[in-house]
């Protein structure tokens, strides 16, 4: 979020005017340890679009940020063992970093995909920051393997730009819009990579340090099911066994715990499913059977039913509410 006062001259744009508009202090930006919410975050680049006409800011602030974002988390990544490690540990640890979104890492015999899902409800600009994110990923990757690396293709979960130049000038892969989420797709074999300026010693002081951050920074349960349970329903995992096995818990202490927290899983399964409905209606134009399948509906008709129950309409006024 640093680079935003930077672009915004850039761009033509006053940077004090914007972060007044926005309702963010200027000093925000001088230390990379301050913080701001995912919301407001949003929200000003949501801004910092309208107001310099730039329809890839959020590209444009991804593109400048790396490992060297990530600090501690940095660290620990850019000294595992190999690639696959790597991102493991990017996967596991970035929440340090952002609350509002996840990052997944997926695998098969010949693809691997490095994604990233936003389960925060009812924000802003949320093509821009997965734009950003998109951009992160790609920086990320290229840093851990090297310049020979090449992705299979790009993954955007929102509908493609009047102006996708932007876009084919920085990642110069094939792209994917209107996609269930945001990511890089690349070979797999690059996973084995080992990375050759690793140092065993680093790469154990960062995890011990991460390590205390756990301990020191444990979240609302409830939120951190819901935000695993965000990225398993677009992988088709979202059962409790599942689900339970990510924190290492039998099904019916994940049911406890989750009681305890006055709540159960078949609701944050529907909170869930709700919002990524909500999402894919609002930023793409995937159709109704599409979504549905995805969130493993038998039909539409079953969709439909259950978005009128969650929303009080059907999800084809949905749509049509948020075109206007």
């Amino acid at each position: 979020m640093r680079v935003i006062p930077e672009l915004l001259r850039n761009l033509g744009a006053n940077p004090a005017e914007v972060l007044a508009e926005a309702g963010v202090p200027p000093e925000l930006f001088d230390e990379p340890d301050n913080r701001i919410s995912f919301a407001q975050r949003s929200q000003l680049i949501q801004l910092c679009v309208d107001r310099t006409g730039c329809r890839h800011f959020g590209l444009l602030i991804g593109q400048q940020a790396g490992l060297h974002s990530l600090g501690l988390l940095g660290l620990l990544v850019q000294h595992s063992a190999d690639v696959g490690g790597a991102l493991r540990s990017l996967v596991r640890c970035l929440h340090h970093h952002v609350q509002g979104a996840v990052t997944t890492l997926a695998e098969n015999d010949r693809t691997a995909m490095l994604s990233y899902s936003i389960y925060e409800t009812l924000v802003d600009a949320t093509d821009q920051t997965g734009d950003g994110a998109v951009a992160a990923m790609f920086n990320i990757l290229r840093a851990l393997c090297g310049p020979d690396w090449k992705p299979v293709e790009i993954l955007f979960a929102h509908r493609r730009p009047d102006d996708v130049r932007p876009f084919q000038q920085f990642f110069r892969a094939p792209l994917r819009f209107d996609a269930e989420h945001d990511g890089v797709v690349f070979p797999a074999d690059w996973l084995q990579r080992p990375l050759a300026a690793a140092d065993a010693e680093l790469r154990r002081r960062a995890q011990e340090q991460m390590d205390a951050l756990e301990l020191a920074h444990r979240g609302d349960f409830r939120e951190q099911v819901l935000a695993v349970l965000r990225t398993a329903l677009i992988a088709g995992q979202a059962n409790a066994g599942q689900v339970a096995a990510f924190f290492s818990l039998h099904r019916r202490t994940l049911s406890r715990r989750l009681n305890a927290c006055g709540t159960s899983f078949q609701s944050l399964v529907d909170e869930g499913r709700f919002e990524i409905a909500r999402q894919m209606l609002e930023n793409t134009d995937a159709d109704i059977q599409r979504i549905a399948m995805m969130l493993e509906y038998a039909d539409a008709s079953a969709f439909a039913r259950a978005f009128r129950r969650w929303s009080g309409t059907t999800p084809s006024r949905w749509r049509a509410g948020c075109a206007k």
